[in-house]
């Protein structure tokens, strides 16, 4: 049975646009090989840290929801640890409410994009 999880994490401060995307589309596919479907990915930009990590205020949030049947968030964690532009990462599993807030706030920014859109038509 595929359960609901949010992977966030946070990578060093001093990567470029491309080494950001690269980095995000490395981890998307790990999940995707793990037959993971990536439900919705969220760049958060440049954030400040609440502590410095590594002498680093900063750092880029990135957020990924998916459905599993689990066996990918070890590979995908692994690969966190090994990676040296992560600073910090955290899954959570999501409950019917997490997923049911995920939902409405996809659908929020789905018709605030449309609005915005025909308001520019």
């Amino acid at each position: 049975m595929e359960k609901h999880y949010e992977t966030v994490f946070i990578t060093t401060p001093v990567l470029s646009e491309d080494q950001m995307k690269e980095t995000v589309e490395k981890f998307r596919n790990i999940l995707q090989k793990n037959q993971a479907e990536v439900v919705q990915e969220e760049n958060w930009g440049l954030r400040k840290l609440a502590y410095p990590i590594d002498k680093k205020s900063t750092g880029f949030y990135n957020m990924i929801e998916f459905k599993s049947d689990g066996s990918a968030i070890d590979n995908l964690e692994i690969e966190y640890k090994r990676d040296e532009r992560v600073i910090r990462f955290l899954t959570v599993k999501m409950d019917k409410h997490a997923v049911e807030y995920a939902k409405k706030r996809r659908n929020q920014k789905e018709n605030t994009k449309k609005n915005e859109s025909q308001k520019e038509e």
